[in-house]
Order: structure tokens, then sequence, then C-alpha cells
């Protein structure tokens, strides 16, 4: 049975609401051209466990997994551009956050600190946060703990109650948070930005025809410049671009040049 999901913002009722606006649109669209689509988007489910099955219609992706584990087993279809600050187009930055309550001025005063990852496997939690602390890595380490706490809500969480010391979070999660529920960002100062890349990817099945990614592109740019949706209030999208491969290998440099600095890995 064809799935569709739009779970990597899916974390306040004005994004849900969005993501249903902007979900029900294509949905409609693809079953006007004849494909077949759910009728409403998975929630049940992890945010990562429809990116490989086969009868994915639409699910949005972080850019780092796509080009290490997705690339050649699902299809690019867009990716957003958002109009919050950390980013032009649809490149997008990452903030290294603290607590407004600590001294910290520089990166270099986080050593053998402790730092908060969303995900091991994320862009704007670790990669990009790798990338910015190697150059200052000693014998491959330079934090003293790691707490991977599942989600950039619970790294928010976990600096501003002193659990951890420092994260890095994505700009459209900070922005959406400014937006629509600024109190959880209460005790959060922002220390510096990390270096940029593409913004998450919306992806299809390697099995969509090329006639059906032709569609939902449409859709999906309709959808964006159709004013009276709301999806620039709710969701803060205001664009869509369609990136390669090429564009996205840019992330795995960011791994490479880690390694080559003796850091492979947060720690």
């Amino acid at each position: 049975m064809a799935c569709a999901s739009l779970a990597m913002y899916d974390m306040l009722a004005p994004v849900s609401r969005g993501n249903d606006t902007l979900w029900h649109f294509v949905r409609d669209r693809l079953r006007d051209a004849g494909f077949a689509a759910p009728e409403e988007l998975e929630r049940q489910s992890s945010h990562d466990a429809l990116w490989p099955q086969s009868d994915l219609i639409l699910a949005q992706t972080c850019g780092y997994p796509y080009i290490t584990k997705l690339k050649g087993k699902v299809r690019l279809v867009a990716t957003p551009i958002y109009q919050f600050a950390g980013g032009r187009g649809t490149e997008r930055l990452s903030y290294v956050v603290v607590s407004v309550a600590s001294s910290y001025r520089t990166l270099a005063d986080l050593r053998g600190k402790t730092v908060a990852l969303n995900d091991r496997g994320s862009n704007s939690g670790m990669n990009l946060l790798r990338a910015a602390v190697a150059p200052l890595a000693q014998d491959g380490h330079f934090f003293s703990d790691v707490l991977v706490t599942g989600g950039h809500h619970a790294s928010l969480a976990a600096v501003a109650a002193g659990h951890a010391d420092v994260a890095a979070v994505d700009t459209v999660t900070f922005g959406l948070l400014q937006r629509h529920a600024p109190e959880s960002l209460a005790g959060i100062r922002v220390l510096q930005s990390t270096d940029s890349g593409p913004g998450l990817p919306l992806i299809t099945s390697l099995n969509a025809s090329d006639e059906m990614v032709g569609v939902l592109r449409k859709a999906l740019s309709e959808a964006v410049a159709t004013s009276s949706l709301g999806l620039a209030d709710d969701l803060g999208m205001i664009g869509i671009e369609y990136l390669t491969d090429s564009d996205y290998a840019r992330l795995d440099s960011y791994r490479l040049q880690a390694e080559k600095l003796g850091y492979p890995v947060i720690a």
C-alpha cells in the first residue's frame, strides 16, 4: 500500500497542520494524474522507517543519510526553501547552542564538555558539528561525553537543563520553535554557526516513474506558490528547488575532512 510521511519537522501543531495541508494538495494532484496516493500522512512509524519502502510516494529525509545510505535506493524529488535565518536558498547551516547561563565564548571553550546529539547520523546535529570540531580535536577526542537524545527538541532541553553543555541544531527546527513555541528556547543562546550544506530533501521510491516525479514536483511548486494554503506561516516553506546527488555529495566531504584530521566520530 502506498505511503507518505513528512515527519522530520512534524513536532508542533501548526507544523502538523501545514504538513497535512501540503500533503492533501499533493495527494489530490497525484490522484488527478492517475497515481495512487494514501489519504493521510503516516505518523505511526519512526521518521526514517518509510525511507527505503518500495511503495513510498513522498517523504523528507536528512541530507547526510541520503548521500551516505539512500543514494541509488530512492529518487530525489525536491529540496524546500525556508524563510528562516540560518540559510539562503536550499543552503542550511546549524546553530551551535549553549546555555544562557554558561560563560562559553568560542567552540574551543567546550573542550572536555558534554555534547548532545540528536542522532549519530544527523547532518545538522552531528556531521556539521564534527567538521567544526575536527580542527580542535586531539587524538580523536574533543568532548568528554556524548549524550544521544533522539531529537533536536531533546538536545535543546538537555542543554537548557544542564545535562549537556552544547548541541548543534538545525536552523529550520530553530526557526519553527521561535515562531510556534518560543518558550522551548528559553535558556538557550547561539554560540556560533557551522558551515552550510543543502537542506533536507524530499524523496520518493526508486520505482517512481519520471511522470510521477514530474507530478510531485509540479504539485509541490504549486502548493508553495498558493499563499492561501498558509505554508509560509505554518512551515516557513517559501520555495522548491531541484538538487542532484552531486549537490549533496558536499555533505560527505565534511566527513572526509574530519577523517583527514583524525576525527572520524564525535567524541
